[in-house]
C-alpha cells in the first residue's frame, strides 16, 4: 500500500498543532493515499511502503529524523476526501478567471491550486535552466536547447513544447537582473536569456479542454538587489510606441525599457522582448485558429512585472482576436510581482477584460514595491489627489496572500530571499485551503524542493540548503584528459519569419532587412 509522506506528517499535525508531544499508543496498520497512487518525492521518484507492524507513532521533533523517517501509519487518522468529480477541461475558463476567481480562493479550489503550481513550475524551470555563473562563458544563456528542455529539467509529463525562447538586451539600467561572464569569450556580450514560450501539445491539449499558449518569465535570480535598481519613477506606457488611447496609463520605466529596447547588433536582441513576443503569439495564433485557446502568461518576482505588462500588451493590439471575432482569453498566474503601473494603468486592464491572480508571501517585501507610500491601500481621495505623481502606484487583478510562517517545514525566519523564493511560494500553495484552515499538503510535493536554491526548511529534515547545483560546474574531460568547460550547441535566436509577422503588425521598422 502506498502513504503520503506529507498527508500523514500533517495529519499527526491535526492532532499535535506542531507541539511535538508523543501520541498515546495505538495499533496501526498500513494505509493507502488518499490519491490511491504511489507516495512521489519531488516530481518524478516514487516509492510504495510495506506494512508495519504496530508501534508508539509521535510526531516530529526539532532533534529528530530526517525527513524521510517521519512515516507513520494512522489509519483513523485518514478520512476519505468526498469531492464531486470535475474535469479541468469543463471548468478551464473558470480556472483561467472567467468570474475573477470569486468563490474560489476561500476556501481553495483544488483544480486552480493545482494549475496554480503547474503554471508556478513553468516559471520555475526558467530559473533552473538559467546559466548565472560569472565563470562559464555561457554565463546569461540557457543550459538547454529549444527540444531539450522540458527532458533536461525532468518535466516532459507536462505536455508542453517550446516553440520560441525569449532574449533581451542588457544595455539599459537594471544592472542586477542580467548576468554576464567574466571571460572574453563568450555567447553573446549584450544578451540574456530571459523565458520561453510553449504550446500545449494534442494529448495536455485534450486534458486542459483547449490548446494553450504560455509565456513564462524569468526573474531574478538569486538576491534582491534588482528593487535598488528601479527608478521608481512612471511614465506614459506610449512613449514606447506601446498603443494605448489614453496618456495617463503609466508603468514602471524600467520594466518598460526591459520589454521595448533592443539591440539591431546583437542577432539574439535585435528584436526587443515586445517584438518576440507579440509575432510568436501572432504566428502560433494562425496555427492554431480552428481550436479553442488561451494564452497563460507567468512569472515570479521582475518576471511577474513582465507578465504583465506582456499581457497588456496582447490585448490592447488586438492581437487576442481571430478572424472569426472570437476573442482568446489572456491570464496571468504571477508569482511574487512588484507593483508595475498607476491605478489608471490598472483601470484600462480590467476595461480590456485582462485577468490577474496574484500569488504573494504576506513577508515578502517585493509585492510591497514600488510605491512605498503611495498605492492602493490608502485612501481613494488621497489616490486621487496624488494620481499625477511619478510614484503613485497600484496593484493589478486579484491576490492570494500566503503566510510562510503558517507551514510546520519552514524556518520561522525573517530573511528576505526566503520569503520570495518561488519554491517557497508553491509549497505553500500546495498546503494553502483558505484562511484560518490548517496546512495541509494536497499532492505531497516535495518539501526539499523548497531548499533547492534557499535556506528556508528547517535544518532536523537533513536537507541542506542551496542543494541544486550542476556536476562539476560544467566541466568535463577532453580526449586528452585535461579538464575544460563543456561546448554547448547554440541557442536559436530568431525565427526567419519574424520581420515579415511585425510588418503584419505594422511594427516593423527601417532596422531590419
Amino acid at each position: 500500500m502506498a502513504i503520503s509522506l506529507s498527508q500523514t506528517f500533517l495529519s499527526i499535525n491535526r492532532q499535535l498543532h506542531d507541539d511535538h508531544q508523543v501520541l498515546p499508543y495505538e495499533k496501526c496498520t498500513s494505509v493507502a493515499s488518499l490519491s490511491g497512487q504511489k507516495f512521489c518525492i519531488g516530481r518524478n521518484k516514487s516509492m510504495e511502503f510495506s506494512t508495519r507492524s504496530p508501534r508508539i507513532p509521535r510526531a516530529l521533533s526539532k532533534t529528530s529524523e530526517p525527513l524521510s523517517s517521519i512515516i507513520h501509519d494512522f489509519e483513523k487518522e485518514i478520512e476519505p476526501v468526498k469531492q464531486e468529480e470535475r474535469r479541468l477541461a469543463d471548468v478551464w475558463r473558470e480556472i483561467q478567471g472567467l468570474d475573477d476567481w470569486v468563490g474560489m480562493l476561500d476556501p481553495m479550489d483544488p483544480l486552480l491550486r493545482s494549475e496554480l503550481i503547474r503554471y508556478g513550475e513553468m516559471a520555475q524551470a526558467a530559473y533552473d535552466a538559467f546559466d548565472f555563473d560569472p565563470f562559464s562563458k555561457y554565463c546569461g544563456s540557457c543550459r538547454f536547447t529549444r527540444r531539450q528542455f522540458f527532458d533536461a529539467l525532468g518535466m516532459a509529463h507536462h505536455g508542453y513544447h517550446i516553440s520560441r525562447y525569449l532574449f533581451a538586451t542588457s544595455n539599459i539600467n537594471l544592472p542586477n537582473f542580467f548576468k554576464k561572464s567574466r571571460w572574453p569569450k563568450v555567447w553573446s556580450k549584450n544578451a540574456n536569456w530571459i523565458g520561453y514560450v510553449a504550446v500545449s501539445d494534442d494529448e495536455m491539449s485534450k486534458h486542459l479542454g483547449r490548446r494553450d499558449i504560455t509565456i513564462a518569465w524569468r526573474g531574478t535570480v538569486t538576491r534582491l538587489e534588482w528593487i535598488a535598481d528601479l527608478m521608481d519613477f512612471l511614465k506614459p506606457i506610449s512613449s514606447n510606441k506601446i498603443p494605448c488611447p489614453d496618456p495617463m496609463v503609466k508603468v514602471e520605466s524600467g520594466f518598460l525599457d526591459l520589454y521595448t529596447d533592443k539591440d539591431v547588433n546583437c542577432r539574439f536582441c535585435k528584436f526587443s522582448a515586445r517584438e518576440q513576443i507579440l509575432t510568436e503569439v501572432k504566428k502560433l495564433l494562425e496555427l492554431y485558429q480552428d481550436e479553442e485557446i488561451s494564452i497563460t502568461i507567468t512569472g515570479h518576482s521582475l518576471g511577474s512585472a513582465l507578465a504583465i505588462l506582456s499581457a497588456y500588451d496582447i490585448v490592447e493590439t488586438g492581437l487576442n482576436l481571430l478572424n472569426d471575432c472570437r476573442a482568446v482569453p489572456v491570464s496571468v498566474f504571477s508569482f511574487s510581482g512588484p507593483r508595475v503601473g498607476n491605478v489608471r494603468f490598472k483601470e484600462r486592464m480590467e476595461s480590456l477584460g485582462v485577468k490577474v491572480l496574484r500569488v504573494v508571501n504576506v513577508h515578502d517585501i517585493v509585492p510591497k514595491s514600488p510605491g512605498l507610500f503611495f498605492n492602493e491601500n490608502v485612501s481613494p481621495v488621497l489616490m486621487k489627489l496624488a494620481e499625477g505623481l511619478p510614484w503613485s502606484y497600484s496593484h493589478v487583478g486579484v491576490e492570494l496572500a500566503l503566510d510562510h510562517t503558517h507551514s510546520p517545514f519552514l524556518k520561522q525566519t525573517g530573511d528576505l530571499t526566503c520569503a520570495h523564493n518561488l519554491e517557497a511560494h508553491l509549497h505553500l500553495l500546495d498546503g494553502y485551503h483558505g484562511k484560518g484552515r490548517r496546512f495541509l499538503l494536497a499532492s505531497g510535493r516535495d518539501p526539499a524542493l523548497v531548499n533547492k536554491a534557499s535556506d528556508i526548511l528547517k535544518d532536523h529534515y537533513l536537507v541542506p540548503p542551496y542543494w541544486r547545483q550542476d556536476e562539476n560546474k560544467g566541466m568535463v574531460r577532453n580526449k586528452d584528459g585535461r579538464w575544460m568547460q563543456q561546448e554547448r550547441p547554440i541557442l536559436d535566436h530568431h525565427h526567419e519569419d519574424t520581420h515579415h509577422h511585425l510588418k503584419q503588425l505594422g511594427q516593423a521598422t527601417e532596422h531590419y532587412s
